[in-house]
């Protein structure tokens, strides 16, 4: 290869890079609860809504796990997926009410907020009305429940103290942030399905032009010979 053509090459490589790299330095995690249901072969779907807006039926498996993702489609399930029975064996039926089989994860040391530990996984069989929403059978068995003003759970049992859906890791800026952010929409507290993830139309668009703008000072190289 000629030394213009090298060159050209190089910087082509570089500036993909570079377009590459700004894409990857965008990318934020949210810490914060989120929402499952059990599909009844013993693992999980992400739910699409928040729990209060979740009527379970009776012998349903609901889920919540507390971890730190960007979005739904990377976000950590909850750790166990038992079965209703193995849950609410020592729970009783009663007539007019419902039980619902819960599994609280939350999380790990590498997830929990600074200063806090989490506490261990646990399940939870709740008795609870008929017309009960997941929101009300959790907080029968683990309160205290905090909300913030959008109605995203935002602690159960107390953990965390403090925060709600705040940002980690490296904001737009590129800077290092865990400050309060708007965390993506989840079933863990809205009523609406999070985007996907992958790469913004903007880094796809950037590495396109990169590539054609390559293309062409390797072709200039070329006729230069």
């Amino acid at each position: 290869m000629s030394r213009p053509s090298a060159a050209a090459a190089v910087l082509l490589v570089g500036a993909l890079l570079a377009v590459l790299g700004a894409g990857s330095a965008q990318a934020a995690g949210y810490r914060y609860w989120s929402f499952w249901e059990g599909d009844g072969a013993k693992s999980w779907t992400y739910a699409t809504q928040g729990p209060s807006a979740v009527t379970p039926d009776d012998g349903a498996v609901q889920g919540f796990r507390f971890s730190v993702s960007a979005d739904s489609q990377d976000s950590a399930q909850p750790r166990h997926a038992p079965g209703f029975g193995a849950v609410c064996a020592d729970t009783p039926a009663k007539a007019g009410l419902k039980r619902v089989a819960l599994v609280i994860d939350p999380g790990t040391a590498a997830d929990a907020p600074d200063g806090e530990k989490p506490p261990a996984l646990r399940t939870a069989c709740a008795r609870v009305a008929r017309d009960a929403s997941t929101a009300e059978a959790l907080a029968s068995v683990a309160k205290p429940l905090r909300y913030d003003s959008s109605a995203m759970l935002c602690a159960i049992s107390g953990y965390p103290r403090s925060g709600c859906g705040e940002q980690v890791g490296k904001d737009p800026g590129g800077a290092e942030s865990d400050a309060p952010a708007t965390a993506p929409a989840t079933g863990a507290g809205s009523g609406e399905e999070s985007s996907g993830g992958g790469p913004s139309a903007g880094v796809l668009a950037g590495v396109g032009a990169v590539l054609v703008l390559g293309a062409a000072a390797v072709l200039r190289a070329r006729r230069r010979r």
